[in-house]
């Protein structure tokens, strides 16, 4: 799980990019000794909740995730606030989530 922030600009991409580098510094994924996949096996699923979906590059947002195959999903959340004193400006809040499976491996 991760949180980004664009203090200014309302750029719902910019917030999305931070939260899934915030999301992959919370992550660890040490299981691949005991299986025969690699980092590049990996399905990546990232889901993302930010004030204005349809403002995400979703490509953009993508590159962040260094390894496998990337999904990314993309729903109304997060949050914006509103600058009490810059019209037009405000805080864009973006959440992720990172899910990731293997095919082949079992629970």
């Amino acid at each position: 799980m991760g949180m980004g922030v664009d203090v200014h600009g309302l750029d719902d991409t910019k917030a999305a990019r931070r939260a899934v580098s915030d999301a992959l510094r919370h992550s660890s994924l040490h299981f691949f000794s005991v299986t025969d996949k690699t980092v590049h096996d990996m399905f990546i699923t990232v889901r993302l909740g930010v004030p204005r979906p349809g403002n995400v590059d979703v490509d953009a947002v993508a590159e962040e995730v260094p390894y496998g195959t990337v999904t990314i999903e993309v729903e109304a959340g997060g949050l914006f606030v509103e600058s009490p004193t810059a019209e037009g400006d405000g805080i864009t809040i973006a959440n992720a989530a990172i899910l990731v499976h293997l095919d082949g491996v079992e629970n």
